[in-house]
């Protein structure tokens, strides 16, 4: 099923925009090219159910706020930092990866040891 609606173009930017992401990164995280997404949110290419479900599955938003305009943009459960950070950690290599685990477990017992202290 194409929308008729273009105010579901303009969401997706909205959207994008909202989680920090390029439209290339947009593009690469629901699985189509940098392109199409541009021709999506200036309205040039209509929307179909895949690519609705594809947004509303692999980035959180509310397929309600999507299709409608109505509700919150992103589920609930839906956390856009982490999100962005996930992203970001997944194109790191092993080692780096490892490394930033290190890290945050060090900031994790930094973080303890100042609630401890107060």
């Amino acid at each position: 099923m194409l929308s008729k609606d273009r105010d579901i173009n303009r969401r997706i930017g909205e959207a994008r925009k909202a989680l920090g992401m390029r439209q290339d990164e947009f593009a690469e995280a629901i699985k189509v090219s940098r392109s199409y997404i541009g021709a999506l949110e200036t309205s040039h290419r209509e929307i179909n159910d895949r690519i609705i479900e594809l947004i509303c599955v692999n980035c959180g938003v509310s397929e309600k706020w999507l299709r409608e305009g109505t509700g919150k943009m992103f589920k609930e459960k839906h956390n856009p930092r982490r999100d962005r950070v996930m992203r970001n950690f997944e194109k790191l290599d092993d080692y780096l990866q490892e490394y930033v685990i290190k890290q945050l477990d060090i900031l994790l017992e930094c973080q303890e040891k100042n609630k401890a202290k107060k």
